[in-house]
Order: structure tokens, then C-alpha cells, then sequence
């Protein structure tokens, strides 16, 4: 690795330590000409899927994206941001395990709504209004029943 200060070729690694959560190694370095020291942080560089929307074009995934619209439906309820963060990991999971270059947005959706399911019933139902674009009452009775079903079993 070169150093940050001199751009000398050689550094020497003095210490190494993982993040919490196992993803980052975080490296302390000197400098074997200017005697400088500087941190560097490794991590996986995930090749994530494209994501195809319903119109047909081509994105990049965004977990920005599903973490503001997670965070919208979640607005005013008492959900931890520790178990929002877990939902998002537990999306990008199965988006990686499913292996293919592309991805539909609409199947993104169904796992967003199945990680609200989890966290929050009305998140849940909001998210469901306008991801299903809800058309009157009886789509958000039809919801609520389907969700009082869940909470029964």
C-alpha cells in the first residue's frame, strides 16, 4: 500500500481489527520512509443486480432508496433504526442470494413489504396503499383483514 503522505511504496501494517459487524477490516499503517501513520478500511465490493422497473428501465440498485421508503412507512412509529437496518441487510441478502445480473423492482417491493410485515402492521399498510396503488376504502379493509389474519395465527 503507498503512503497516504509521500507516496512512498512500502507501509507496514501495526494493527488490524474487524467492525461489529465482521464486514470491514480497519488497518493502522506506517510509513517505513516518512514514518506517518494512516488507517484504511477494506471491504467487500458487492456487484449488485440492475433493477428493471415496471416500464422497463434499467437502474442500479439503491439501498438509499428502500431505506427512505421504509423509513416514510415507518414514520411516527416505534421501530428501532438497529431493526431497520437488520430488514435492509435481510433485502440486500436475498437480492444477492437470487444470483441473476437484473432484478424486478416489483419483486424489491414484495420483499420490502414482507420485512414490514415484520417490523410495524401500519408500516406495513402504508406501504402496501401506495405500492399497490390503493384505489378506495375497500382496498385498505381487504389489507387490514388480511393482516389481522397474521396477527391471529
Amino acid at each position: 500500500m503507498k503512503c497516504f503522505y509521500c507516496n512512498f511504496e512500502d507501509t507496514q501494517v501495526i494493527d488490524t481489527r474487524l467492525s461489529d459487524d465482521r464486514m470491514v477490516v480497519k488497518r493502522r499503517r506506517r510509513c517505513t520512509n516518512c514514518d506517518k501513520r494512516f488507517n484504511t478500511l477494506e471491504k467487500v465490493d458487492l456487484q449488485m443486480p440492475a433493477v428493471v422497473k415496471s416500464n422497463g428501465m434499467r437502474e442500479e440498485y439503491l439501498e438509499d432508496k428502500i431505506r427512505a421508503s421504509i423509513m416514510l412507512a415507518l414514520h411516527k412509529r416505534p421501530v428501532s433504526l438497529i431493526l431497520v437496518d437488520e430488514a435492509i441487510d435481510n433485502i440486500r441478502q436475498k437480492v444477492l442470494s437470487i444470483g441473476d445480473r437484473e432484478i424486478q423492482s416489483r419483486l424489491i417491493g414484495d420483499m420490502v413489504m414482507a420485512q414490514l410485515a415484520k417490523l410495524d402492521q401500519i408500516a406495513y399498510i402504508r406501504f402496501a396503499s401506495v405500492y399497490r396503488s390503493f384505489k378506495d376504502i375497500t382496498d385498505f379493509s381487504d389489507i387490514i383483514k388480511q393482516v389481522n389474519k397474521r396477527t391471529k395465527k
